[in-house]
């Protein structure tokens, strides 16, 4: 594929191309136009606009001259800093969403690092980007970096949501792609996008030449936090050193990180410096008008009137529910707890004191654990004061399971309300209901008693 003609000193034409088979995928070459010639077999033909022969259009509606206006457009080059494509993908785009794009389309270089806080929508501030580059020209090679647990939601994300499509790599994946080509050859060029785990590629001895001689368009390092120089370990330090490794083999470099900062002026700065080895020179002394061009940082309250125009506002009511006469037993019994063990500390006895009211307060069967839990560590101790905790305790686990479902007065009002409220019966398959987790953890009989309804 012909990417640039260009005069030599001599007058003579020099063609650069890169190779789009297998074997020559992202290799760049130049060939000499008048030594082409001189070989006839491989002669080259060059296409002038001059000699262009115009012909006439005859089929219906034009359509070809139509899918020649369109493959134009869709070769010409956006030159400023607007959104065309991002916003159109498999998402409810908000605007605060389109900001990174907008941001990092305006510098000479794309390198920015994202790290607005969690909910907000890191991926899809990424894939709008990267999109957006796609479509500019600079996007043929991807490479994303991230954790293992992290490897097949990126991938979902961006192929559902934007069509790009990234093909995992592991170590397995990649002696398959050595073993097919040549030994002089590259495997990261097998593949044009890709998505790798951090710990396969920080094997240094493994893959470092291959990676210093690769060469991708956009490099996309998903929780960043994890490759910047933090703490003494040498796990830490591998990943350290890829990342800076990478840095130097894109143009384009996109950091995503909730937490990018432990604290650590150095460690902040180990992620600037991928960015722009420039902009700090004293890593331990540093402003935020040296950086701010760098990154962007947003928490929910800095965009909360986007997200108030697409998300309603919960609507939170508390609820009351009057003790039954076995939960009030039970605390009483809270109450008069006497545990003389624990209690030779006071703020360690208060401490569990509390846990146990939590948990009771949750559902009799969190505390009735709760309790059982105690009472198994307290039999590993022989001696008199643990006997007296186990009577105790194994009184107030009695009190405990004396609670059924009917004396459950949380759970009891909880129906109730479901019914009243809702008019919700269970009974019709179309109409289910969602029990939050915080609720969910005050139903403990629920799930005892409605496992298949909940799932």
């Amino acid at each position: 594929m012909v990417k640039s003609v260009a005069l030599s000193s001599d007058g003579d034409r020099i063609i650069e191309a890169v190779g789009v088979s297998e074997f020559l995928r992202g290799r760049r070459i130049r060939f000499l136009e008048e030594l082409e010639k001189k070989d006839r077999k491989r002669g080259l033909q060059v296409l002038k606009p001059e000699e262009t022969h115009l012909v006439i259009d005859e089929t219906s509606g034009y359509v070809r001259s139509l899918l020649f206006v369109e493959a134009n457009l869709k070769q010409t080059i956006p030159e400023d800093g607007r959104i065309y494509w991002g916003h159109k993908a498999a998402m409810d785009a908000l605007n605060y969403q389109l900001i990174p794009a907008t941001k990092a389309l305006q510098m000479p270089r794309q390198r920015l690092l994202i790290a607005d806080a969690v909910g907000l929508g890191k991926t899809l501030e990424c894939g709008i980007l990267v999109t957006e580059l796609i479509g500019r020209g600079k996007g043929r090679r991807i490479l994303v970096v991230t954790t293992k647990s992290m490897m097949g939601q990126f991938q979902k994300e961006f192929w559902l949501r934007f069509t790009i499509p990234l093909v995992r790599l592991d170590s397995g994946e990649i002696q398959r792609v050595r073993s097919r080509l040549p030994g002089n050859h590259n495997p990261f060029h097998y593949y044009d996008r890709t998505i790798i785990s951090i710990d396969t590629l920080k094997q240094d001895r493994e893959y470092r030449s291959y990676l210093e001689q690769a060469h991708w368009d956009i490099i996309i390092i998903d929780e960043a936090h994890n490759v910047a120089r933090r703490g003494k370990g040498q796990s830490a330090s591998q990943r350290a050193k890829l990342a800076e490794r990478l840095a130097t083999r894109s143009d384009t470099l996109i950091l995503l990180s909730a937490t990018p900062h432990d604290g650590k002026p150095e460690s902040f700065a180990s992620l600037m410096n991928m960015l722009d080895p420039t902009a700090i020179a004293n890593e331990s002394n540093y402003t935020k008008n040296d950086i701010h061009d760098l990154y962007l940082r947003r928490f929910k309250k800095d965009v909360l009137r986007d997200l108030n125009q697409s998300i309603p506002e919960r609507n939170v009511e508390p609820v009351e529910a009057i003790a039954s006469p076995p939960e009030e037993a039970v605390f009483r019994k809270l109450h008069d707890l006497q545990l003389v063990s624990i209690d030779r500390g006071k703020s360690a006895g208060q401490l569990f004191k509390t846990t146990l009211l939590k948990a009771f307060l949750s559902s009799p069967a969190a505390g009735l654990e709760t309790v059982q839990n105690r009472l198994k560590t307290l039999q590993k101790k022989l001696d008199i004061s643990t006997e007296l905790d186990q009577a105790e305790l194994t009184d107030l686990a009695a009190g405990l399971a004396a609670i059924d479902q009917g004396s459950f007065s949380k759970y009891q009002r909880l129906i109730q309300l479901i019914k009243t409220e809702f008019q919700w019966t269970g009974k019709d398959p179309k109409d289910r209901l969602v029990i939050l987790p915080d609720v969910w953890k005050l139903c403990g009989f629920w799930r005892r008693n409605y496992p298949k309804t909940c799932a």
